[in-house]
């Protein structure tokens, strides 16, 4: 995993630089503190899937390239077989699975999401647009800016994604669930 966020983060210098936009001027556009944006930037931290989201965003790319470092390639359809979408592990407790990562030009980003349980403190993050998740099992506790909802399996929500959220799995168990990210 290491290797891999020190790619993504190779790759997100590139762009930068490409683009001529100071490491200060990204890590404003970002929102985020000078020393945040170094540190992924340097692959010191794991960088949050929002943060990658924006940045991807911000250099009109699509979220797939700048996580494998390949282009998609589809543009009729784009089929994943169970358990054969572009694997992103962006944190100890979460797994994404990219469903669409090799066709272009996607109007949405759908991912399959596995929170494994864990005590540790809450990840918040934020990214532009709106998210649809649909709990496929386990039960999951979602934070969405101050409002705190659990979800259990067959339950789904749309929401404004650029407010804070954090999730967390319930029971001691795995929470898996489809987010497409508008």
């Amino acid at each position: 995993m290491l290797g891999e966020i020190k790619q993504i983060a190779n790759r997100i210098k590139e762009l930068r630089e490409i683009y001529a936009v100071s490491a200060e001027s990204l890590a404003r556009d970002l929102q985020l503190p000078l020393t945040d944006y170094m540190n992924y930037e340097s692959g010191s931290f794991d960088i949050p899937v929002g943060v990658l989201y924006k940045i991807a965003h911000k250099f009109d790319i699509e979220l797939s390239a700048l996580l494998s470092g390949d282009n998609p390639r589809l543009h009729i359809y784009n089929l994943v077989r169970k358990g054969q979408g572009l694997s992103v592990d962006r944190r100890k407790q979460y797994t994404y699975e990219s469903l669409a990562f090799n066709f272009i030009d996607k109007k949405t980003e759908p991912f399959l999401v596995t929170v494994e349980p864990d005590e540790a403190a809450l990840t918040y993050g934020s990214h532009p647009g709106q998210e649809f998740n649909f709990i496929i099992e386990g039960s999951l506790m979602l934070i969405i800016d101050k409002h705190e909802l659990v979800l259990q399996e067959g339950d789904s929500i749309y929401f404004d994604s650029s407010y804070n959220h954090a999730m967390k799995a319930l029971n001691n168990k795995p929470a898996r669930f489809l987010a497409v990210i508008v």
